[in-house]
């Protein structure tokens, strides 16, 4: 049991790093292999696993870690045509600044939509993630939303295949 949670923690954790491993998959197959196991530790342990890689995200975000050199982008000679369309002085990047005014000056807004999206996963919870570090919300209500969301995500999750083997 111990090794499958945390085997569980491991790949919650690495799916929050790389967005290319599927926890959900992870969790239904986990689930239907296994049934007897507990569907709220699971879920306990993938929330927690979550939020801590998307913690790096947030830090990443606020500007309390700094990235690898090779991470950054290199500047170039010509404009691209991004910048014509969000580059300074268009209508996007004065009101992209307005929003960006508005999010530090009311940096718990976020907790809402950082909420929904570790509920439901729209928008996605990865960009929320960065969202929050960049409006300045606080460690604790990134983490306390986070998990209550992821929680509440993966417990539904996990005991689905219960659930749907009941009703045959």
């Amino acid at each position: 049991m111990l090794a499958l949670v945390g085997l569980t923690f491991g790949v919650a954790f690495g799916s929050a790093l790389v967005p290319l491993i599927s926890i959900e998959m992870f969790v239904l197959g986990l689930c239907a292999r296994w049934p007897d196991t507990s569907f709220w530790i699971v879920g306990l342990s993938v929330a927690v696993g979550q939020v801590l890689g998307k913690l790096l995200y947030f830090y990443a975000a606020r500007g309390d870690i700094h990235l690898p050199k090779f991470l950054h982008r290199k500047p170039s000679g010509k404009p691209s045509r991004l910048k014509r369309w969000f580059g300074p002085g268009t209508r996007l990047h004065r009101w992209g600044d307005w929003i960006h005014v508005k999010c530090r000056a009311h940096p718990n807004w976020m907790a809402g939509t950082h909420g929904v999206s570790a509920l439901i996963g729209v928008p996605p919870f990865m960009a929320t993630s960065v969202l929050a570090g960049l409006a300045g919300m606080s460690t604790l209500m990134f983490v306390a939303t986070g998990m209550v969301g992821r929680f509440a995500r993966f417990s539904v999750l996990a005991a689905s295949p219960a659930v749907v083997m009941a009703w045959f």
